[in-house]
């Protein structure tokens, strides 16, 4: 008994002197902080506040995650709030994707969309499988006929995880849609899936540049070979940045990110504002012909719209060149678009939103007699069902995503997609937080991600009283004014040479 009272006593005495010791080391700590505070100069609030100040900055970290999910509203958050990130999460997983007791949308907000439905709706039994469409025909040697409303956007490997890009590649393939590479060149993970890919040409002409970064006919016509490869997107610009290049940091310039875009391990990836030989309509045309005769495939380019000056005039140069001349596809991205890195100052003022550039491009496409002959591709935060039914009926024939697939693979919104610590594994190189990215379960999200989209875009179709969704026009959808009253979109963005609408 009295060694099991000297064990307590002893077991007692040390745990006090561990934490006198604690104690000690904590009283050290917080006088080095103190000192340290109010002798520097470069913040005020630490130097006013010593020690205390600090936690400011915890807390301002922190501030990302803890409104997200605690104090933001379902519809308040940006970029994506609750509502939109719920609405995929949960058709990722094939969940049910209804909601009871009525909606969290405010109906009375500027620009907010409301659906025409029609008194007699489409039945189950009248509605039809999408209009089949082919791009290039009868003017590249393989036109590619692709169906499927909703793509994968251009996302590079680099700036996705090697894990995201397979699961990607994978999950395109289950859903049959096709996935862009984004302008860091063509990586193994792309093929993985067996997806078709259209290949992004970035202003540095990664993976299909020569030493001096220009392009190389050679290796643009060995990408042509694959069979997988089936268009060309000549990058101009992206929402995130119009005006500058792409901007991969160096901590994510791995050895083989930096032998798939022939540039140095480590370094900055910082691609020009522009393409130099592409600086007027007519060397754009020059280029888009020049690449779709390498490589006898769609060749269109990617762009955000500002001034449509230039395009006019591109249109009036494809009318004196005759059709052959035309861009396959154009790919309008918007102001909003958003998945790379950027300075804020582009990100947030330049360029224009898609809800305004693409019934312009149709409108300009139609006007100068192009329309049938350009394919047009909507892209820039168009992630859930209306906001896709929205494009088609602004003229868009097909969408493309690039963060809503984000969101299927499990983005959780964090912020850090070019600090190279993306807690989900998916804009991150680093192979601990990778691990939790597994291609083949995130592969069927991304299918059923696509497909719970595309079914409720058909049932909005079918409410609007059309068999399918292509045939949705303007005249089913209409646009909340500031007085609060909505218009029809036909009214907003009436079709080239139409008389001008009625004002109210």
């Amino acid at each position: 008994m009295e060694r099991v009272v000297e064990a307590v006593r002893s077991a007692n005495e040390l745990l006090v002197a561990l934490v006198v010791l604690g104690l000690g080391v904590a009283v050290v700590v917080i006088v080095a902080l103190y000192v340290a505070d109010v002798t520097q100069t470069r913040h005020a609030v630490r130097r006013n506040y010593p020690v205390i100040g600090r936690f400011r900055y915890g807390f301002e970290y922190l501030g990302d995650f803890f409104r997200q999910y605690f104090f933001a509203l379902d519809r308040e958050e940006m970029p994506f709030n609750r509502a939109q990130r719920g609405w995929i999460y949960r058709a990722a997983k094939d969940l049910d994707a209804t909601v009871a007791f009525g909606s969290t949308r405010a109906l009375r907000v500027p620009g907010e969309l409301i659906f025409v439905n029609a008194a007699f709706p489409t039945l189950d039994e009248e509605a039809r499988a999408v209009r089949p469409m082919v791009i290039g025909a009868g003017f590249c040697r393989h036109p590619y006929r692709h169906d499927a409303l909703f793509n994968i956007s251009a996302m590079s490997y680099g700036a996705l995880s090697a894990p995201a890009v397979r699961a990607l590649s994978l999950g395109a393939a289950k859903a049959g849609c096709w996935l862009n590479t984004g302008e860091g060149g063509l990586a193994p993970h792309h093929l993985a899936g067996g997806c078709d890919l259209v290949f992004q040409l970035g202003t540095a002409k990664y993976g299909v540049r020569d030493e001096a970064g220009r392009l190389d006919d050679g290796r643009l016509a060995a990408l042509a070979a694959i069979p997988q490869v089936r268009m060309f997107e000549i990058k101009l610009a992206q929402g995130a940045k119009p005006g500058k290049g792409g901007i991969l940091p160096a901590a994510k310039v791995t050895a083989e990110i930096a032998a798939i875009r022939g540039i140095e391990i480590g370094r900055d990836s910082l691609s020009p504002n522009r393409h130099p030989e592409i600086d007027s309509p007519d060397a754009l045309l020059d280029v888009i012909a020049h690449i779709r005769a390498v490589t006898g495939k769609p060749t269109g380019f990617k762009t955000v719209f500002g001034d449509f000056a230039w395009f006019d005039t591109l249109c009036r140069r494809i009318l004196e060149r005759g059709p052959a001349a035309a861009p396959d596809f154009i790919t309008v991205d918007s102001a909003d678009g958003g998945s790379g890195a950027a300075p804020q100052s582009l990100i947030d003022y330049v360029g224009l939103p898609i809800q305004e550039s693409l019934p312009m491009l149709v409108d300009r496409l139609t006007e100068f007699g192009l329309r049938e002959r350009v394919r047009v591709i909507a892209s820039g935060k168009l992630v859930t069902p209306a906001e896709v039914a929205w494009a088609l009926c602004a003229g868009a024939d097909y969408v493309n995503s690039a963060r809503g697939f984000m969101f299927a693979l499990g983005c959780i919104q964090a912020m850090q997609c070019n600090r190279n610590t993306c807690p989900t594994g998916i804009t991150t190189h680093n192979p601990r937080l990778q691990r939790g990215l597994d291609p083949a379960d995130k592969a069927e999200r991304v299918a059923h991600y696509v497909q719970g989209l595309n079914r409720e875009v058909g049932i909005l179709a079918h409410s609007c009283g059309v068999p399918e969704p292509r045939a949705l026009t303007r005249a089913h959808c209409r646009l909340v004014q500031p007085d609060g009253r909505s218009r029809p979109m036909s009214e907003v963005f009436p079709p080239a040479g139409s008389p001008p609408p009625p004002q109210d």
